[in-house]
């Protein structure tokens, strides 16, 4: 099993009503701003341990686990919305980094989110890594009335327990489904990490951290236009990184592209780009080693930033 070189820290903060967990390595420095690294979709903070590994220096490296995932508690709402990752992140800010600004790094669903919390609060960023958190292909006004039946459809099926999430009667299992989501994740690793992906029940069994109300669709459609408003806003250096693989190719099939995301891009002013060779859209356990040295060179390079 893989052994961790650098141990984190388990914490229990109070974020908006919620007991959220935190995961913390290092310590905090004088005049260095907290790294703060915030996971996807179905994917918890202990996921970044490989490319904290990695770091060639220390940071203070602060992870949460989103509400509803990880060990943070579920929300009494029967559904998630986007404004309240938004939310939630400005809070532990505050708790972690006071008035001062932030390096955030955010993957997939956590990129999304930083890209968007760089644009609503441009003065807490220092610099910004979106690991491909690509937004959604854009809808028309049209489609309205028909998201928001299926989101009334889906929250009966997740009340109905008709959305709940697989149960596995091994952590070897779990681990299996771990490598089976991502082809190139070394066993090692993936048995490390299924122990902090899932948790045993009171049958024995192991079930994922993660709250089965969040696959049920947004109710609200998603803006390109109000994207593009919030990217323009940004004012911090923003490195864009993307695996090999074409996830956008594999997920939409043609109704989203990278060509797409490049021209959404074009609002941030200042943005640029990298790529993790033989990676998939998990590219921090798929080389954990290649993303540290991306990340790590655009935090620590001089500013061409105006500001």
């Amino acid at each position: 099993m893989y052994q961790p070189k650098r141990a984190s820290r388990s914490e229990f903060v109070p974020i908006r009503n919620l007991r959220y967990h935190v995961r913390t390595w290092g310590e905090p420095q004088p005049g260095e701003p907290p790294l703060v690294m915030v996971h996807g979709w179905m994917d918890v903070s202990a996921s970044w341990q490989f490319v904290v590994d990695a770091f060639a220096r220390e940071r203070f490296v602060v992870a949460p686990d989103w509400r509803g995932y990880g060990l943070t508690e579920v929300p009494h709402a029967d559904n998630y919305w986007f404004p309240d990752y938004l939310a939630d992140l400005d809070f532990l800010l505050d708790r972690y980094a006071g008035e001062g600004p932030v390096d955030l790094v955010g993957h997939s669903m956590g990129g999304n989110i930083a890209m968007l919390y760089a644009g609503v609060r441009p003065q807490r960023i220092r610099r910004l890594v979106n690991l491909e958190g690509f937004g959604m292909p854009a809808t028309v006004a049209e489609q309205a009335p028909g998201r928001y039946a299926k989101w009334i459809d889906e929250l009966k099926a997740c009340h109905r327990g008709e959305l709940d999430l697989n149960a596995y009667d091994t952590l070897d299992g779990v681990a299996g489904r771990l490598m089976k989501n991502n082809r190139r994740l070394p066993r090692g690793q993936a048995e490390w990490l299924a122990g902090h992906w899932a948790r045993q029940d009171a049958n024995g069994r192991w079930r994922v951290l993660g709250d089965p109300a969040h696959k049920i669709v947004n109710a609200s459609l998603y803006r390109v236009d109000e994207v593009l408003a919030v990217y323009r806003r940004i004012t911090a250096p923003v490195l864009s990184v993307e695996a090999s693989d074409d996830s956008l190719g594999h997920w939409w099939k043609g109704r989203y592209t990278l060509a797409e995301y490049h021209e959404r891009l074009k609002a941030v002013s200042d943005v640029r780009m990298g790529q993790v060779a033989d990676a998939g859209h998990m590219l921090h356990h798929d080389q954990p080693a290649a993303l540290a040295k991306l990340i790590e060179e655009f935090l620590h390079a001089p500013s061409t930033n105006p500001r």
